[in-house]
């Protein structure tokens, strides 16, 4: 798989950011949908549901077809794994920081109490 620029991930995590467009990706993790099966769960019009798709094709998040008069989408089959690497990764970093600052407050709490067991004294 080709690694994805931030630009890829910008449009990614902002197609991701929506809740109508998260909701089509859900449809479509069970399989392939028309547009207008795609809208059906929303109280919206056809062309704002054809708009999100743009979004989510940009983003390769899915792939468009079309067959005569009938247009559907599909997931692209390794199209979040790009989200999936960035975000472990950033994971990772994050939890190796916060073992380093628990480590350091643990040292800081060990040299208070420290010190105050020489004041008692």
């Amino acid at each position: 798989m080709p690694k994805r620029t931030s630009e890829d991930l910008d449009l990614l995590f902002g197609a991701l950011a929506d809740p109508t467009r998260r909701g089509i990706i859900e449809q479509l993790a069970v399989g392939e949908a028309t547009v207008t099966e795609l809208a059906a769960p929303y109280a919206i019009s056809l062309p704002a549901i054809s708009r999100h798709l743009k979004v989510l094709e940009r983003a390769s998040i899915i792939t468009r077809s079309h067959e005569g008069r009938w247009r559907s989408a599909r997931l692209s089959p390794t199209s979040l794994s790009s989200a999936a690497t960035w975000l472990a990764h950033n994971e990772q970093l994050w939890a190796e920081r916060f073992d380093r600052l628990d480590g350091h407050l643990a040292r800081l709490t060990t040299e208070a109490g420290d010190d105050r067991n020489q004041i008692a004294e």
